[in-house]
This record gives C-alpha cells, structure tokens and sequence, in this order.
C-alpha cells in the first residue's frame, strides 16, 4: 500500500494559534482534513459552551482532568482518555482543570454512523 500523505500537529503549535484568552471563545483550531475526517484540538477555559454536534465525534485528552457529561451520565476524565460521543447527544466537559486539551475528531455522516 502506498504512502498517500502525512500530516503532523503538537497540542503546544495549536494552542499558541488559538485566540487570546478573553477575545474569543471557544477555544479550538481545526487540525486536519480528508475526506469526512475533521481534527480539532479543543482547550476551554472556565467553562465548556458547545452545543451538540452533527456528526460522531471522539475526543482523545491530551492534557488536564475534570468530568464529562455526556447523554445524562457524567465521568472523569484525564489524560490518554478516549470519549466517543454519538451525534446529536448533549454533552460537555465540567470542572477542568486550566491545562485541558482535548483531540477531537469528527468523521462519518451529518446524523452519525447507524
């Protein structure tokens, strides 16, 4: 099989992309791109605002701790964790602390795989 592409990214790069804190929020750069994958590195602070999302996403801790509420149950979390969340679930990360960076990756079709 043939070497179609390599593409590399370090969370320090990523956050020293993202806004100023307090100009902006949230707080995630897009990564990487091909075909239905997105990559994200998503590093909130104070407080988590997303909303659902329209496609399955997993999220792989980078760095920081805290809970994460997903579908009305809440876990920790910490580093080397993977979190998978279906599409259109609400979900977010609570109590982090200020040192989280998250890896998100959205794939597959707008509604999630079936």
């Amino acid at each position: 099989m043939a070497l179609l592409g390599f593409s590399q990214a370090s969370v320090a790069a990523q956050i020293a992309k993202m806004p100023i804190a307090g100009q902006t929020n949230p707080r995630s750069a897009a990564v990487f791109e091909r075909g239905s994958i997105l990559v994200k590195l998503y590093a909130p602070r104070s407080k988590d605002l997303q909303t659902p999302h329209t496609r399955d996403e997993l999220y792989f801790v980078a760095s920081g701790r805290g809970r994460f509420f997903c579908d009305g149950k809440t876990s920790d979390f910490g580093p080397g964790d993977m979190l998978f969340v279906a599409a259109g679930l609400e979900h977010r990360f609570l109590d982090f602390t200020d040192d989280t960076a998250i890896w998100v990756v959205f794939y597959g079709p707008e509604g999630g795989e079936k």
